[in-house]
């Protein structure tokens, strides 16, 4: 017997780290006028973002069905392996509840092999509770222990990001109207987080300089990175410039930085929220 860690596509992983973590992920749906794309599998970050830039409509996109989860539930079971699955925020998505009620047709006995968090985070913060689960699942842990662990530590999880605008996260009814107003007045850059599973304007910054100082006051309000625990940049869009020079910009808010930082390019679910020429970073607090 061995535990299965199983997430979604919100979470961004590549097909490389797919393969080297040996995780499962279930696409969500893109959708635009001519056809549905399943993020990650028909459609790459690259390709995504040069629709939407051209497509004068924004696509919108449809949560993993039931139907997917319960294949994926009984190929694991009948392989005799546990299950650890890890989702976007139920806040934010329905898919975290396909998977319950995936959970449900199994027999009360199936039912305690499959372990569902739902991890109120969305992108590299989910990422990075998928990442701490291989790693406690590499270290022999059972898969109930991997899910208790994951959800004692997903409210130390943060998620800071600076977008160039709030209309799509409007259009994708994320924020109110009003909200997105306020961010667009006199070219102002905001500045998001999750907080208990839902998207919540913190800022709003005139231009990037300020907008990269609020991350950094950000990371020092909920008390700094713990370093023992992985963190992830994102960005949004067909270059990673900007976040790289955040990144110059900002070494000194990690004691030991890494040469190579972990870099996520941000993909067709999350991106249609949050458009192009997104920064964003994910870590553990203290």
């Amino acid at each position: 017997m061995s535990i299965r860690i199983l997430t979604d596509s919100a979470s961004d992983f590549t097909a490389a780290e797919k393969q080297e973590l040996h995780i499962e992920v279930l696409p969500l749906t893109t959708v635009f006028p001519d056809g549905e794309y399943r993020d990650g599998v028909d459609l790459t970050p690259e390709q995504f973002f040069e629709r939407l830039i051209e497509e004068e409509e924004i696509p919108t996109t449809s949560q993993v069905s039931p139907a997917a989860f319960q294949a994926s539930f009984a190929d694991a079971l009948e392989a005799g392996d546990d299950v650890v699955y890890i989702a976007l925020s139920s806040k934010l998505s329905g898919t975290f509840q396909s998977a319950c009620i995936a959970r449900s047709m199994f027999t009360p006995e199936q039912q305690e092999r499959l372990h569902l968090v739902d991890s109120l985070h969305v992108c590299i913060a989910e990422q990075l509770l998928v990442r701490t689960a291989v790693t406690l699942r590499d270290e022999g842990c059972s898969a109930a222990d991997i899910a208790q662990s994951v959800e004692r530590l997903k409210s130390r999880v943060k998620l800071v990001a600076l977008l160039d605008t709030l209309e799509y996260l409007k259009k994708g009814g994320r924020i109110s109207a009003t909200a997105a107003v306020a961010g667009t007045l006199l070219s102002i850059k905001p500045v998001i987080t999750v907080r208990e599973g839902l998207v919540d304007v913190i800022g709003k910054a005139r231009g990037s300089k300020n907008g990269h100082n609020m991350i950094v006051k950000f990371v020092e309000e909920s008390g700094g990175i713990d370093e023992r625990f992985p963190f992830a940049l994102a960005y949004s869009g067909l270059s990673d410039r900007m976040l790289m020079k955040y990144w110059e910009d900002n070494k000194h808010i990690l004691s030991t930085v890494p040469e190579k930082p972990m870099v996520t390019t941000i993909g067709s679910i999350i991106g249609t929220h949050v458009g192009p020429g997104a920064i964003a970073l994910a870590f553990f607090a203290k």
